[in-house]
């Protein structure tokens, strides 16, 4: 354990970044295995877990991302809240606009519901790219941190908090995974396909993760701006679907319960490993 670890920490920080993104598109597709065994999560469990899901992504972008990104600017000179502010903007603005041009439907929705441009995909890839472009700002947080680590500049961001942030958001994936899975399995799609196209929409996780690193490699300025970018995108992708769909039917409080758990237990990982 403690020669992996060694053996860890002597990557370079892109090679980091993609064992961290692989990491977390496994535990998606630990989520979406459950349609091997099973049909039918029950709403209130799903709830719990998509709103759990939410709040270690809360936390995570504001104990793992802006609060640095905050600390950089100030010892940068700059305006504290001036890069912060762009980067955060700029991330959310990001998934705002893709929203728009790609089509996609959200866990939960009928097809009617579709968004983007009209299309005659099927429904499982339109699930498949909800949950991909959201997945886009997860791999992009983790590629960062770990280049934020190796960078230095920031005491707050440790080797261990980019470990702690891509447990968070390994465990948050867990849910997603499933929430692309069940709803097939239910329309009467094979659990072997219904699995696949659960785990696939995590497949871009490891892509986006070593991009994030590299930009940060490549141009360290843009560091405050990178960390904030994925707190931007991360908070949209709660906002426009965690929230919505965790509390779409009966059992919201479920969903509200497990979203105060999954912040504590994001703040708790960042904080001790941080």
């Amino acid at each position: 354990m403690i020669a992996g670890a060694q053996w860890f920490a002597e990557r370079t920080p892109i090679v980091q970044a993609l064992l961290g993104g692989l990491a977390t598109w496994m535990l998606t597709a630990l989520g979406a295995l459950l349609v091997l065994s099973t049909r039918r999560v029950g709403p209130r469990l799903l709830n719990a877990l998509l709103g759990f899901a939410s709040g270690v992504m809360i936390a995570a972008s504001f104990w793992s991302l802006l609060a640095p990104a905050i600390d950089l600017s100030r010892a940068s000179g700059a305006l504290a809240w001036g890069p912060p502010l762009v980067g955060f903007l700029a991330g959310s603005a990001f998934l705002w606009i893709m929203d728009r041009i790609l089509p996609h439907l959200h866990p939960g929705q009928p097809i009617e519901r579709a968004e983007g441009p009209s299309t005659s995909w099927a429904r499982s890839v339109l699930l498949v790219l909800a949950i991909t472009l959201h997945n886009i700002p997860e791999g992009l947080a983790v590629g960062v941190s770990f280049a934020a680590a190796a960078d230095g500049l920031q005491p707050a961001v440790t080797l261990g908090s980019a470990v702690a942030l891509t447990v968070g958001i390994g465990l948050q994936n867990v849910p997603e995974g499933l929430a692309v899975a069940m709803p097939l399995r239910r329309e009467g799609v094979s659990s072997g396909r219904s699995f696949f196209w659960g785990q696939l929409s995590a497949a871009v996780e490891p892509l986006a993760a070593v991009a994030g690193a590299m930009a940060v490699a490549a141009v360290g300025a843009l560091l405050p701006y990178a960390l904030s970018f994925a707190a931007g995108a991360m908070i949209y992708v709660v906002l426009e679907e965690l929230v919505p769909t965790s509390h779409a039917e009966a059992h919201s409080d479920v969903a509200t319960v497990g979203a105060t758990l999954g912040f504590v237990v994001m703040m708790v990982l960042d904080v001790a490993l941080g």
